[in-house]
């Protein structure tokens, strides 16, 4: 099988999975302790390199004690950029588990949601797994960011304005500027996770960044296909991972698209279910419906207009590819979490643990737990 059939493959699964999961109810939970403390950290991992095992091993030196959850964005492999993800899921998770992580499981969608819905989406999942410590690396080291972090810590709600951080109690100006992505994700999540009413209160393991570690710099150097001197960046067990899916036609993913699915719809779907695709805006409707038939992705990239986020047009790339509506993508979040897909565990008595929290904290007939 071929990448680009590969690519398209997953999408058709994962589409069918997401409407599956629409028409499930919500999982209900309480806010029992959990049995074991879960440790519930959301990273990409694409790919799973030095500053990710250094913060996972930071994690779980300070809570021993603790389950490790990798939370792995999960249906479409496409990132809150609205790019694609180097490995898929199974992969990625299988990585984490080799390193350290106790349970993987599968995060939202991100590519095709807004900033602000994937962060509601990550605090529901948070909030049914009880997280009792949530790790996030950070990369600025300005002192009155650090001090954001210091606030937030403290139980107190932050939340992003354009070029500007604000407190949610008093609306006091905390930080002007623009965050590099992490730190804007730790942000985020402090506003949602507050509307959900989740404590969070010394549940943040901030851990610095860790210079001289660049996904970028990685990805371009395996689509090279250019092994040297990555050990620097990547763990062994990484390098050893891509090059094993590079032989199955199975990486590296995040230059490939479902071109074919993609330009189908784009030439083919009305303007009004054009118009009622999840973040789709009207000018680039107009753009599209005036300009089309189109024959590559790049002509169609140049015809979406430019918003407020710099992802903005990647991410509709990946709502032209899934043809999700707005209306399906909201009664999605509304019932987020439907059931927590486990990808992967260390041990039949790690999941045991997993499985009794959740069920300790589930409420009525609706099981959590899916493999």
């Amino acid at each position: 099988m071929l990448i680009e059939e590969y690519v398209e493959k997953i999408l058709l699964e994962d589409k069918q999975q997401f409407y599956k999961d629409l028409d499930m109810d919500k999982c209900e939970v309480s806010d029992n302790e959990n049995i074991t403390p879960v440790i519930a950290d959301f990273t990409e991992y694409s790919p799973l390199h030095n500053g990710h095992l250094y913060c996972m091993q930071e994690a779980k030196r300070l809570h021993p004690e603790g389950l490790f959850v990798a939370i792995i964005p999960g249906l479409f492999e496409r990132n809150g950029r609205g790019l694609p993800y180097i490995l898929d899921r199974y992969n990625r998770a299988k990585l984490a588990i080799s390193l350290g992580a106790d349970i993987a499981i599968e995060g939202p969608p991100m590519g095709v949601m807004g900033s602000g819905q994937y962060s509601l989406c990550l605090s529901l999942l948070f909030k049914t797994l009880n997280a009792d410590y949530i790790p996030r690396g950070y990369i600025s080291q300005d002192a009155k960011f650090k001090n954001i972090l210091n606030y937030i810590n403290s139980g107190k709600a932050v939340a992003p304005r354009p070029y500007k951080i604000i407190s949610m109690e008093d609306k006091k100006v905390l930080l002007n500027g623009k965050l590099e992505n992490d730190d804007y994700v730790i942000v985020s999540l402090s506003k949602s996770l507050t509307k959900l009413d989740f404590n969070y209160k010394g549940k943040f393991i901030f851990i610095p960044r860790l210079e001289n570690v660049s996904g970028s710099l990685i990805r371009e150097k395996i689509s090279n296909n250019d092994f040297d001197n990555l050990d620097d960046m990547l763990p062994q067990e990484t390098i050893n991972t891509l090059k094993k899916a590079i032989d199955e036609s199975k990486a590296p993913l995040h230059e490939y698209r479902a071109d074919r699915i993609l330009l189908n719809n784009v030439n083919t779907f009305d303007e009004e279910r054009l118009s009622s695709l999840t973040l789709m805006d009207d000018k680039t409707v107009e753009n599209l419906m005036d300009n089309r038939p189109f024959d590559n992705v790049s002509s169609v990239l140049e015809n979406i207009s430019q918003g407020f986020s710099t992802h903005r047009k990647q991410r509709i790339l990946s709502v032209l590819e899934t043809g999700i509506l707005k209306d399906e993508i909201h009664k999605y979040i509304n019932n987020y979490p439907q059931k927590i897909r486990v990808l992967g565990y260390k041990n039949e008595e790690t999941l045991d643990k997993f499985k009794n929290n959740l069920n300790n904290n589930s409420i009525g007939d609706n099981k959590i737990i899916c493999q």
